[in-house]
């Protein structure tokens, strides 16, 4: 495995099959995105869901799925939970980005070598500077919070981070997850940017904002990992959840009066930066955004 360079240019492609590897996946917008963008640039599109549970494959089957996927012609997969980890041994070039991240969300086959990036900082990064918009440098002058310190939590914390966001915090009940995610972040941007937030409260009482990088607030899973009365009108609070759109803690932070910043906005800028690897071709983030806000009505 190397760092790769740069990706491969589809860009005459009139066709192009792609797919979504994962768990649990068979309500994702992905394919409905994908294939609307490929239309308005006359590529036909078509974008097929993996599921590893539903096509009766283990996790440990993984390098198996892929190389059938090389086998069948795909010009490229995302790769989602439980496998951004475990695919990277397998590719042939990987981003600096997700050397550092240790986690792959888009893969490019280029003449049958895999070449694997992760849009999932880039699109939080992206989707948090435009709901900033002018405020951004004041924004950027305050540490912030991370709940999760999942593979999501990380993609956060790499996207504060890499923003000029000072310094950043994670809360995570899991020990490891929690060493691992400050280890890897401290590794990149130094040891004194990042922590461990041992008390909440008092975490957030010194932070500017607060990100909810866990799957607390979903459909099947809610209410919200950060107390509510913690909450504060001078707070920014964002949430990586987008199944709803509008969660507990979104609609609460908002009646509050802080700045949120939702998570329809990283899904839709992972999708956009993923389609132009695939595509060679630059997605319309608007067009995009239009889409997914019609896909989740």
């Amino acid at each position: 495995m190397c760092v790769m360079q740069q990706s491969s240019d589809h860009g005459d492609q009139s066709s192009m099959l792609l797919g979504l590897v994962g768990e649990g996946i068979t309500a994702s917008l992905t394919p409905a995105m994908q294939e609307r963008e490929g239309q308005e640039h006359g590529i036909a599109v078509t974008y097929r869901l993996l599921d590893a549970e539903a096509l009766g494959i283990e996790r440990s089957g993984l390098p198996d799925l892929v190389a059938r996927l090389v086998d069948e012609g795909y010009d490229g997969f995302n790769v989602t939970h439980p496998f951004k980890q475990a695919v990277v041994p397998l590719l042939d070039e990987v981003s600096e980005h997700a050397t550092d991240l240790g986690a792959v969300n888009t893969v490019v086959v280029s003449d049958g070598a895999l070449l694997g990036r992760n849009t999932d900082w880039s699109g939080y990064a992206q989707a948090f500077s435009d709901a900033m918009g002018d405020a951004m440098p004041a924004v950027t002058a305050a540490p912030a919070l991370v709940v999760g310190g999942g593979g999501a939590g990380v993609a956060v914390g790499y996207a504060l981070l890499h923003l000029g966001v000072p310094h950043v915090s994670v809360a995570e009940l899991d020990h490891d997850r929690a060493e691992d995610w400050a280890l890897r972040l401290g590794k990149r941007f130094g040891d004194t940017r990042v922590s461990i937030a041992r008390d909440v409260p008092s975490a957030l009482a010194e932070s500017g904002g607060v990100v909810n990088a866990t799957p607390v607030g979903m459909r099947g899973h809610p209410g919200t990992p950060i107390p509510v009365e913690l909450l504060r009108p001078d707070l920014w609070v964002s949430d990586v959840v987008y199944f709803p759109l509008e969660t507990e803690l979104v609609r609460t932070a908002r009646a509050r009066g802080c700045t949120v910043v939702a998570g329809g906005g990283m899904a839709v800028h992972q999708a956009v930066e993923a389609f132009s690897l695939f595509t060679g071709r630059q997605a319309d983030a608007v067009r995009m955004q239009r889409h997914f806000a019609e896909l989740t009505i």
